[in-house]
């Protein structure tokens, strides 16, 4: 612990925190499972075959992404609202930070200062460039970015112990520091849904079917030349293969004649493989799979009881994370201050408001403060208007 924390913690009256520990040489976003065929896990290349090469994970991270960034807020301090309504490079701040807890499982905001130490900027830094300096003690101590070969430290405090980083991360059941992103557990269904859609577009590429095979009779038995075998080959390539070619004519020479192969209808099956993956994409990233337009799927009666169950069991709880923890994150410069979605003015969930307002109205064992507070409005004055107030004379009488 640095003499700044333990200043700090000494102010504060706390006990000294048990350790963590952290093998030096683990990574979150890269891991290999020992003994495995399979491919090791890599952030940046899963990032590629998933968001980048992936409709459906695609599809999945923009809904839940740009959900949480078009989300209308309560009223809360001005300053608050507009450091977290401003862009961050260009792009919204929270679709950006939604989209790297979900890929990710760990987001960092970097707050930026002016000179008086009064934030003027939240900067998302990409995740996958921090690293955590543990202390002694095995907590965080700073963070270090590193790009285009540099090394860049960022201390976890500034010289009046307001923080200079807010880390927001999922919850990892093995990791002290870092969290667990949902592209890690939907990388092999995304795998799967990628090979079946090659295995599509290269059964397209030979007109849908096997292009079957060449036999030969060899009559007096002697096989083929070398020279006739890759003439033969080259001749297969060039004019018989691609979809420009399909359905084109053979011409045979003496003694080779074609035979058809149909496919059978387990490799038929690659259809149904690949709406099971990408029905697992969805899963992982949090989406009703109707709202991604998968067929046989028919878990909710309509669109819109998907939308609402998307907003109620995703978007909701994504969004309060990421603004409960920049509200925390700068709480020193707004101490009263909390972010949160308003939920009276988010379209998908009015007919669950309206009847809560029902509900609560026909409660006539409540007062108004009451039924104010469960719906989560704030309390009326507890003065009268003055018209309503009984005069001096009034009184006197």
């Amino acid at each position: 612990m640095s003499f700044l924390d333990s200043l700090v913690a000494a102010f504060k009256g706390e006990t000294a925190r048990l350790p963590l520990a952290r093998a030096a040489s683990a990574s979150p976003w890269f891991f290999a499972d020992a003994g495995s065929t399979r491919a090791p896990y890599e952030y940046t290349s899963a990032v590629q075959r998933a968001y980048l090469e992936n409709p459906v994970a695609q599809r999945a991270v923009r809904l839940v992404c740009e959900g949480i960034a078009d989300a209308p807020l309560r009223p809360c301090d001005p300053g608050l609202l507009a450091l977290v309504s401003a862009t961050s490079a260009g792009q919204s701040l929270l679709e950006t930070l939604a989209a790297q807890l979900l890929l990710h499982g760990n987001a960092y905001v970097q707050v930026l200062k002016d000179a008086r130490g009064r934030p003027v900027e939240l900067f998302a830094l990409r995740p996958e460039r921090v690293t955590i300096v543990a202390g002694a003690d095995g907590w965080p101590s700073a963070y270090a970015y590193d790009v285009a070969g540099k090394r860049i430290a960022i201390p976890l405090l500034d010289e009046d112990a307001a923080p200079n980083l807010i880390h927001i991360r999922h919850f990892h059941p093995a990791d002290d520091h870092y969290g667990a992103g949902c592209l890690a557990a939907a990388d092999q269904a995304v795998a799967t849904h990628n090979a079946a859609a090659d295995w599509n577009r290269q059964l397209l590429e030979n007109a849908a079917r096997p292009s079957g095979a060449l036999v030969y009779d060899t009559g007096d038995g002697q096989p083929l030349s070398p020279d006739q075998y890759d003439r033969l080959k080259s001749e297969l390539s060039t004019s018989f293969t691609g979809a420009g070619n399909a359905g084109r004519p053979m011409l045979l020479e003496g003694g080779l004649s074609w035979q058809a192969m149909a496919l059978s209808p387990a490799d038929m099956d690659f259809a149904t493989l690949k709406a099971a993956a990408a029905r697992d994409v969805a899963l992982a990233f949090g989406v009703p799979p109707m709202l991604l337009g998968l067929p046989g799927d028919a878990t909710y009666a309509n669109y819109r009881e998907a939308n609402r169950a998307l907003w109620r069991l995703t978007l909701l709880p994504l969004a309060g994370k990421i603004l409960g923890a920049i509200a925390e994150g700068l709480s020193p410069w707004f101490p009263k201050a909390g972010l949160a979605v308003d939920l009276d003015r988010v379209p998908a969930l009015a007919e669950d408001r309206e009847r809560l307002w029902s509900q609560v109205s026909a409660a006539d064992f409540l007062d108004e403060d009451e039924k104010r507070a469960l719906l989560g409005l704030s309390p009326r004055q507890a003065t009268r208007p003055a018209s309503s107030r009984p005069s001096h004379q009034e009184n006197k009488s």
